[in-house]
């Protein structure tokens, strides 16, 4: 059965649906073969309707093949002591390139951005294949609608994202994160895919996202955390038959398990800052004029594939409207068709490289950079427990800690001048905390209280080399940085 996921402004919609078994026998194969032409006869309606479907078991790596990478690429952070990091450091880029992790993402945002094309030029319906349809899946119909879909890349969209696709779509968390330690062959990382392809998007296109990627990271971190019930299990009715209490009793009663997104049972507030983006180009609100134009967008977005319409017996009060909206939806697709001979169509790479031309619209298509080194490794939660990779300064995260003291000040200032405005009297000081400005920080902060000494400085080891007598840059000490409360 096809399942809808998402569908553009145009209409065009992205669904997917479960592959059949490979071995069995004639007459179930006649079944499945009728039962797959009756859903293209469905969906499919030239020159209205195209569908395009797309094998992800087979355009994409398998899970074993995924699980292997990122076991390998592990192994790189699995530091014991500063010996072994400085040794791996001579052939860092060789052994990162062996694991075929980061192509494993270039592949699936490369798969994302040919569905996007599909959808966005082509106006082509697109049907995700896969055997269970709860993996790949889910990575490349959550991926399309972060690229796509201003507010999946904001807190309260990206939240319903993965509670949409992955939660209540049935991604098997239990099996796949190996929870119970039971068995390894179901074992993937399928979610922790995903968050890494989106934080390729954060780090590159950093004002379209509401969210940061200390969100990602503690999002990360979570998944592993087995008190939360959204990460947890394989499907919604093995969530409820628990959360139900029936299965898990304790002496107190039954076991209560937390939900993710309450972010205050893990973090208090001045933590929870860490995960807004204060540079975030927040999308201007419509006027009066324009929200009825606005609503109607999105029934469009949230529509199903649009069907060749069938005219009605009787004339409603709207049937005039109705008419001439069908005319000119049914014009544009007609039009496309008889043309489409004419012209060539564009390949994936013109689509991509003229998008790359022109200015970044950040509340519109995103398209991430996939060329050489543009894929990167994710440090914050990769490199963030080794000392000798720590960044002396902190780092990015050290501009965002700058940036909400800026963002603390003028907010206080802001209250000192409504407060003159008004004439009112008041003895409060109100003060700007310079914690933050004034501390010496590491990229091991905000996720430490204290940051762990470094043998060796952070540089690479032909420039280590040259500076081996230098001793009191070697021996020097990190500072004690006192930032009670402001931790994770």
């Amino acid at each position: 059965l096809q399942v809808w996921c998402w569908s553009c402004h145009n209409g065009a919609a992205l669904l997917k649906m479960s592959a059949f078994p490979k071995e069995q026998d004639d007459s179930t194969s006649q079944m499945q073969k009728a039962f797959l032409d009756g859903i293209y006869k469905t969906i499919s309606k030239p020159p209205y309707e195209l569908l395009k479907t797309d094998d992800l078991s087979s355009s994409l790596p398998s899970l074993q093949d995924i699980q292997t990478a990122y076991t390998r690429f592990k192994q790189l952070f699995l530091i014991d002591n500063s010996t072994d990091f400085w040794a791996t450091d001579v052939k860092w880029f060789s052994l990162l390139e062996s694991t075929n992790w980061l192509e494993i993402i270039r592949r699936v945002l490369k798969k994302a951005i040919e569905v996007a094309e599909c959808l966005e030029i082509q106006h082509t319906n697109v049907l995700l294949i896969e055997e269970s349809a709860t993996d790949l899946c889910c990575v490349i119909s959550s991926l399309v609608q972060v690229m796509m879909d201003s507010y999946s890349r904001t807190k309260s969209g990206f939240q319903s994202l993965i509670q949409k696709e992955w939660v209540i779509g049935g991604h098997g968390f239990l099996d796949r994160c190996n929870h119970l330690h039971k068995s390894e062959k179901e074992e993937a990382p399928v979610f922790l895919l995903l968050l890494n392809c989106v934080w390729q998007l954060v780090q590159q296109y950093p004002p379209a996202f509401e969210f940061t990627e200390t969100y990602l990271t503690v999002l990360s971190d979570s998944l592993y955390v087995p008190i939360f019930s959204t990460f947890f299990f394989n499907s919604q009715h093995q969530r409820d038959t628990n959360k139900s209490g029936e299965s898990l009793k304790t002496q107190s009663g039954p076991f209560r398990f937390l939900t993710v997104w309450d972010w205050s049972v893990q973090f208090d507030s001045k933590a929870q800052a860490f995960l807004n983006n204060p540079l975030y180009a927040e999308k201007p609100k419509p006027d009066k004029s324009q929200r009825k134009t606005a609503r109607f967008k999105h029934q469009r977005q949230l529509s199903l594939p649009l069907t060749q319409a069938k005219p009605s017996t009787k004339r409603g009060f709207f049937r005039e409207e109705t008419d001439h909206l069908i005319k000119n939806i049914l014009g544009k697709r007609i039009g496309k068709f008889i043309n489409s001979s004419d012209e060539p169509p564009n390949s994936l790479r013109e689509f991509y490289d003229r998008w790359h031309s022109k200015p970044v619209d950040y509340h519109g298509l995103l398209l991430p950079r996939i060329d050489g080194p543009e894929i990167k490794v994710w440090a914050q939660r990769y490199l963030r427990w080794i000392p000798e990779a720590q960044l002396h300064g902190g780092g990015t995260i050290a501009t965002a800690a700058k940036i909400l003291d800026l963002m603390e000040e003028v907010q206080s200032l802001q209250v000192k001048m409504d407060e003159e405005h008004s004439q009112a009297v008041s003895g409060d000081v109100h003060s700007v905390p310079m914690l933050r400005n004034s501390a010496r920080l590491s990229s091991l902060f905000p996720f430490a209280l204290l940051q762990r000494q470094s043998v060796k400085p952070a540089l690479p080891t032909s420039t280590w080399k040259d500076l081996e007598d230098e001793d009191d840059l070697v021996k020097r000490d990190d500072e004690f940085v006192d930032l009670s409360g402001d931790m994770l």
